[in-house]
């Protein structure tokens, strides 16, 4: 009997008869959820469908930490009535334990301990159990080395005797300590960990497994098959596709995604493990189940929930759905969210949850008066002239839509915030365009474009308002911080681009040192971050110390020709910058290029540096000015190579007769760039230029304009930027290791009173 069970789990790893396992497993690092939101929670596995309900916080001490230590007759009595409102609702209440961290395995003593402490959540009518070997150190100690072969062999033997001490339960499983094919060596089919696991453990065990990494963008049915002929049998999916505990600045509202419904057949179960926040799992519980309905007894569907009644479509209703789309799950989810954020109290009918009672009305059973305002006077109504009383705007579900594309999904945006950014970086790249007439068609384009952004704004704004106004607090008090958060950084954002469309040299605000600590953070905030290059990204510098004087940093404008060019004038003529040849005037394109310019950066030919297909685009250029004028600038090229390339095959001899090139200053310039070997330009991409003015003593603006360009450069994707410098030019040397914390880079084959400085992005 125990073969041919064996023989048929080995064949095609399906569940056989057994129950689809569906629902949530509490694994995630961080507080635990209350008793009262649990209890809630099996209230919605119910109605939505799903059956099962795996306890394994890993900051319950109990569970994971001490192991060993038996449950007290309060947090006993805890444990009892969950369990069995777990099973008032028809939901499986799964016991976790993880021993792993120091056990022995050899050691009857520790093996005892952990069956009395199951033997007590026995007591409390739990059914079933899991074993968790999950984040531990894989290395056995000395005594255990004496028995087992491998940890695998060990951990198995542990699980079989646990297993058959607790009579062999209907739902047993097991986390291993390579629960996800990244973590498999060499690879999933040839893991000696894993067939260890799929060869000796009993085969009514069950597996659980992420996926082919720990959160997993996709799960193809292919790695589900894989896996499941290692293992011999079908396992189950630890899902952290919305799980947030390793990053908390984030939260997932998206829908269950990235999985076909054609894996249900072959797998046992899928439990999610979602945020560390309760109320904000709504979306990720729902939408699971949804996808679950939506292939049962082989046959592909969509799934109606009218009403949240989790009903599905009857045989006519079945024909005309459609397969799973997230998309639509999102809606459903979302619809019947919306109702929730109304509602005054969820869960927790216990005094100290309750909510403060200003029921005008009385309490007429209690016989306790409820708080009143001022009765004699009557509810307040101004005059015509007074200031008009507050309304708050109920929620839309365009509101939730949108947070939910903001707040999606851990490799993915949503549609409404890949837009925000979209447009952003649109609007960013073409600011170059401003300097034309006003009336100009690109212009005109820009300025639509620039109003359509303070609009998308203005959506997230409202969103935020109406969220906070909502009646359910429990739901308001989780998603706060995150929602405050994107509302900061979009208004940063917005005022970016005002500042870009008002053309002015006023010193900007934002660009001023003086920001927010909400400036830089992750997720969709950092990418919004990264496309802002206010006070020079401080994951590039330190933060500035106070200037003496006021610096503006901002982007280089057409009209800023002359002002630079007469700052070179003054630097040639205080001997700090190279000289020029008598008679020319040099655009902007020409200071990046040839011997007349800074000798920062003596390589590229003029005006090339212009043309957006060669890497350059307004975005890269940086200017430094206080109350007298320009006194400084930054310059750079996101690809070099391109701009290199193209300076060795389009020099004439008109060109170098226009900067007055001498054939040794033609080989400085052409030699060095043709010696800049491939590695080099891979990991340093980007080519910059910049110069200060001797008047400038305080670093600070220099510092700021200095990380604009390189925050500028590593929003476009690029990884590092260099620089050329004369070896003699003592000063600038010293400027570049302390703007940009530049460092000299050995590269053969370059002139030796050339250095070539470089950092990392």
């Amino acid at each position: 009997m125990e073969a041919a069970r064996r023989e048929q789990a080995e064949r095609s790893g399906t569940t056989g008869s057994r129950t689809f396992i569906s629902g949530v497993v509490e694994g995630f690092y961080g507080r635990p959820w209350t008793m009262d939101q649990r209890k809630e929670l099996f209230r919605k596995e119910q109605k939505w469908g799903l059956n099962t309900y795996l306890y394994a916080p890993k900051d319950d001490y109990k569970h994971r930490m001490f192991w060993r230590e038996m449950y007290s007759p309060e947090e006993a009595e805890q444990l009892r009535t969950l369990i069995a409102a777990a099973k008032e609702h028809g939901v499986d209440f799964i016991y976790a334990i993880s021993p792993g961290l120091d056990m022995t395995f050899t050691n009857p003593r520790e093996v005892g301990t952990l069956k009395r402490k199951l033997d007590q959540v026995s007591g409390f009518g739990c059914r079933s159990f899991a074993l968790l070997f999950d984040d531990i150190d894989a290395e056995m100690c000395a005594a255990d080395r004496k028995v087992f072969s491998s940890c695998a062999h060990a951990q198995v033997s542990l699980t079989n005797e646990i297993f058959q001490h607790l009579g062999a339960p209907k739902t047993f499983l097991i986390c291993p300590t390579d629960y996800c094919g990244a973590f498999c060596s060499p690879n999933v089919r040839e893991s000696p960990y894993l067939r260890t696991i799929g060869n000796n453990l009993l085969p009514d065990i069950d597996v659980l497994w992420t996926g082919p990494k720990v959160v997993s963008n996709t799960i193809p049915v292919e790695s589900i098959e894989e896996v499941s002929k290692v293992l011999k049998r079908a396992p189950v999916i630890w899902d952290n596709i919305h799980a947030n505990d390793y990053d908390q600045k984030m939260i997932f509202l998206g829908p269950y995604k990235g999985r076909s419904t054609d894996l249900i057949p072959r797998l046992r179960g899928v439990l999610t493990n979602p945020n560390c926040e309760y109320e904000p799992n709504f979306v990720a519980i729902h939408t699971l189940a949804t996808w679950c309905k939506s292939h049962k007894n082989g046959i592909r569907k969509d799934v109606v929930m009218e009403g949240g009644s989790g009903r599905e479509p009857g045989k006519e209703e079945a024909q005309e759905e459609e397969l799973y789309s997230p998309r639509q799950a999102l809606r459903l989810a979302l619809t019947e969210w919306l109702e929730e954020f109304g509602e005054p109290c969820q869960y927790g009918k216990g005094a100290q949850e309750e909510p403060m009672d200003t029921d005008k009305m009385g309490n007429s059973e209690g016989g306790v008066a409820a708080m009143q305002t001022d009765e004699e006077a009557g509810p307040y109504r101004p005059g015509p002239e007074e200031q008009p009383l507050y309304t708050a705007e109920p929620l839309t579900l365009g509101d939730l839509a949108l947070m939910a594309d903001l707040f999606y999904l851990p490799y993915e945006h949503g549609p409404q915030a890949v837009a925000m950014l979209k447009e952003l970086h649109w609007l960013r790249s073409n600011s170059g365009v401003l300097g034309q007439g006003p009336k100009d068609q690109e212009v005109v384009e820009w300025r639509s474009r620039a109003k359509m952004f303070e609009e998308m704004y203005e959506a997230v704004s409202k969103m935020y308002t109406r969220v906070c106004n909502s009646a359910n607090r429990n739901l308001v008090y989780d998603l706060y911080p995150y929602i405050l958060e994107i509302k900061s950084i979009t208004s940063v954002a917005k005022e970016f681009v005002n500042w870009l469309g008002s053309q002015t040299k006023s010193p900007a605000q934002f660009l001023g040192g003086d920001q927010e600590p909400f400036s830089f953070k992750g997720g969709i905030t950092g990418e919004f971050q990264r496309m802002v290059p206010n006070d020079g990204a401080h994951d590039l510098f330190p933060r500035p110390v106070p200037a003496p004087r006021t610096y503006s940093v901002r982007p280089y404008l057409p009209m800023d020709e002359a002002a630079v060019n007469k700052m070179i004038r003054d630097l040639h003529n205080e001997g700090a910058a190279s000289p020029a040849t008598p008679g020319h005037s040099y655009s902007m394109g020409d200071r990046l290029g040839g011997p007349h310019s800074s000798p920062l950066w003596c390589t590229v030919s003029p005006q090339r540096l212009t043309e957006g297909a060669l890497g350059f685009n307004p975005d890269h250029g940086f200017i430094l000015e206080d109350g007298e004028g320009i006194c400084g600038y930054a310059l750079g090229a996101a690809h070099a190579k391109k701009v290199l390339e193209k300076d060795k095959t389009s020099r004439t001899p008109t060109t170098q007769m226009k900067h007055g090139k001498s054939d040794a200053e033609k080989g400085v310039t052409e030699g060095m760039m043709r010696n800049l070997p491939e590695a080099f330009l891979a990991r340093f991409p980007s080519l910059i230029k910049a110069q200060i003015h001797t008047m400038v003593i305080d670093p600070s603006g220099a510092k700021r304009m200095m990380g604009c360009l390189l925050s500028s450069l590593k929003s476009s994707g690029s990884q590092g930027a260099f620089c050329a410098v004369k070896q003699s030019d003592t000063r600038m040397l010293d400027l570049y290791r302390a703007l940009g914390r530049f460092e000299e880079v050995k590269v053969e084959g370059v002139q030796n009173d050339v250095i070539i400085m470089g950092r990392s992005l």
